[in-house]
């Protein structure tokens, strides 16, 4: 299973680059940046920019986007900004995208970004077009005229994000892998068969399956644990019972049980938030407990 974890912020609330060195010494598959521009106060980074900076300080470790979000860009530049990253590093990026959960948000406002009921449709157009356009093949992004992008690059593994139905779907037409988030090895069973059947339905391959999460692993975690299950009842309508089987807390052994729970499950993946404080431990206990649940 591949175990993700995205960088802690430094004294001056940036991404922690250093850090990534240390995750690559701890036997990380991959380094995940989230795409969390709102514009109303709250901290993002652009997290093109940001894996570019990971990927000159390391030399194996993967970059994975966890999700960047199709409609709020120009497909085209996404393109160039992919194909460009995949030469800096020598093909490390895993590109998971997503149709976006702010859309109506002061930066989306500014950036031009599409509207609640157009976001899919953007996005399956975007999906359409960048497997051609990284790989240095003519794509039609304007209707008449051809764009070509040099030079070609690998096109990266594509993980489709989002737990609804339709992200399913898009995962099964245009990705290699789909990426929920926020979920139990319980409910993702029952996911990961309905994914199967709608693979089956449209008689294409099974994507493989990322789960994204929070993990409570070190240190004082009660209080930012007790936040984090409160913000899911309020903020994503899950019941208490639910909201608290969402994050992976306990020792090295219990978190690999449940990274056992979601291989088992359908999980080919995993990409754990770091919450809580003391991160360079936690990145640790994690380590620790992928290689017990790979025993």
């Amino acid at each position: 299973m591949r175990i993700t974890t995205s960088l802690p912020a430094n004294d001056s609330g940036l991404p922690a680059i250093a850090m990534a060195r240390h995750l690559e010494a701890l036997g990380y598959d991959a380094v995940g940046m989230p795409d969390l521009l709102i514009g109303d106060g709250t901290p993002g980074f652009d997290p093109t920019l940001v894996l570019a900076a990971v990927a000159a300080t390391t030399s194996r470790i993967k970059l994975e986007f966890g999700v960047l979000t199709l409609p709020l860009r120009p497909t085209a530049w996404i393109a160039a900004q992919i194909q460009t990253l995949q030469h800096l590093s020598g093909d490390r990026v895993v590109l998971g995208v997503g149709i976006g959960g702010f859309p109506g948000s002061p930066f989306w406002r500014a950036a031009g970004g599409a509207q609640q009921g157009e976001r899919g449709r953007r996005a399956d157009a975007a999906l359409e077009l960048l497997p051609r356009l990284i790989g240095g093949e003519p794509a039609e992004v304007i209707p008449g005229e051809e764009l070509v992008l040099a030079p070609a690059a690998t096109v990266p593994p594509i993980l489709i994000g989002g737990n609804s139905e339709a992200a399913m779907r898009r995962a099964v037409l245009y990705g290699d892998g789909w990426a929920p988030s926020l979920i139990t090895p319980e409910a993702l069973t029952g996911k990961a068969a309905r994914l199967r059947e709608i693979a089956d339905e449209l008689g294409r391959p099974v994507p493989s399956i990322s789960v994204g999460g929070h993990a409570f692993l070190a240190g004082d975690t009660a209080a930012a644990l007790e936040s984090f299950v409160r913000s899911l009842v309020d903020m994503h309508r899950m019941s208490p019972e639910e909201a608290a089987g969402v994050p992976v807390t306990g020792s090295p052994a219990q978190v690999a049980e449940r990274l056992a729970a979601y291989a088992a499950a359908g999980a080919d993946a995993v990409g754990l938030g770091l919450d809580g404080g003391d991160w360079a431990r936690q990145a640790e206990l994690l380590a620790e407990a992928a290689s017990k649940s790979a025993a």
